[in-house]
This record gives structure tokens, sequence and C-alpha cells, in this order.
């Protein structure tokens, strides 16, 4: 199988800092986003969304968004577990994914596409359109941000990682909201210092290092 992705864009991260922690090599073809490759044959009709990352199995089907790549890849490799290996712990950890990926990924990545100059024509992942950039999603991306920190802060106080004392695949994702806050410049309020200990222990983990 193949992962076709792009080195520096944030949810091809996610899966290259699966793999790592997982200790997991697999074949990568770079796509060069930023000029249009995946608009390009053969890569437009392999994955009509035109987002990377991407993953081809050896029998020609492909499986397109991060979590659900890694999903496939932990089914081949279970260990070491991080989507759990309970029934209880699987859905904890998807619940906790899914509210950071929700409430926090989400209005974050569209408050960076609407603030840095390299996304003007590109504010919708996978797109090329002329729809404007809008200083109110910005502005928005911030307020949710801040709910969702005083949302999760409360848990954090209990609990080592995002959805319990093990790391997941959740708390992957949680270190590319970190990733992106800093390019949104927003900076976590201090009040929440449960999750700014959060973010102190998962930050300088090794697979994290690409």
């Amino acid at each position: 199988m193949k992962l076709y992705n792009f080195s520096l864009a944030p949810n091809g991260m996610r899966v290259s800092a699966f793999l790592k922690e997982k200790g997991l090599t697999i074949d990568v073809h770079d796509l060069d986003v930023r000029a249009g490759d995946q608009f390009k044959e053969p890569f437009q009709s392999m994955n009509p969304f035109n987002c990377v990352p991407f993953l081809e199995l050896d029998n020609g089907s492909i499986i397109s968004e991060s979590v659900s790549i890694c999903r496939y890849l932990e089914e081949l490799h279970p260990e070491p577990q991080l989507f759990g290996d309970t029934a209880e712990k699987r859905a904890k950890i998807d619940m906790w994914n899914r509210r950071l990926e929700l409430d926090a990924l989400s209005p974050m990545g569209h408050g960076i596409r609407n603030k840095l100059p390299m996304f003007e024509g590109k504010v919708l992942a996978g797109t090329r359109n002329n729809i404007e950039q809008s200083p109110v999603v910005i502005e928005r991306a911030f307020q949710m941000l801040n709910v969702f920190m005083g949302r999760v802060d409360p848990h954090l106080a209990s609990n080592d990682f995002i959805a319990g004392p093990e790391f997941s695949i959740a708390d992957i994702t949680g270190y590319f909201l970190f990733a992106g806050c800093d390019r949104l410049e927003y900076e976590i309020p201090a009040e929440f210092s449960n999750v700014l200990s959060w973010k102190g222990r998962i930050i300088d983990r090794d697979c994290f290092i690409l």
C-alpha cells in the first residue's frame, strides 16, 4: 500500500505521527498540494475530494481522511493500541477525538484559512474558489476555542491524557490543535491550566518529531 501525503499538511502529519508512535513504515508519495498536484490525474480520480492524506491499498481501493487511515492501520497492527483495547475505551477515545475535531480543530482550521494570505482562494480545503476570507470567521474561531478550552479544562484536572490515563489517537489530534493555535496566533489563556499541563505532557513526545 502507498500513502499519498504532503509533509507540511497538518492532517498528513497526524498520520505520520501515528505511524511513528506505532513504529510502522509504509511507502509514502509526497504530493505538492501548493502546486495543485491533487487536482491532476491520476490523483483527481483517486481522491475527488482533493485533500491529503489518502491511502491506496494493494487492491487499488482508496481510503482518505486521516483518522480513517489510522483506524485501518490499527486494525492491521493493533499494538500499541491507540484506539483502545476494550469497547469502553474505544468509545471514549472516539468521543474525545470527535469533540476535538468538531469543536476545536475545525473552527481553528477555518480561522487559519481565513487569516493567512497563503490561503486566499483556498478557504475551503481541497478547493480553489472565489470565497473571500472573512475576519468574522477568524473572530468566531477565537471565541469557539475559548469555549472549548473552558469545557475541557475541568476534565483534564483528573486525566493525564484527553481520553484517560493512556496516550491515544485523540492526543495526536490534540497536538495538532496546539500547533494550529500557534499558526492562528491564539494563545491559550493561563486560566486553563489543565489544558496547558496536558500540552506540556504531549508536546515533546517523540512521535511528533517529524
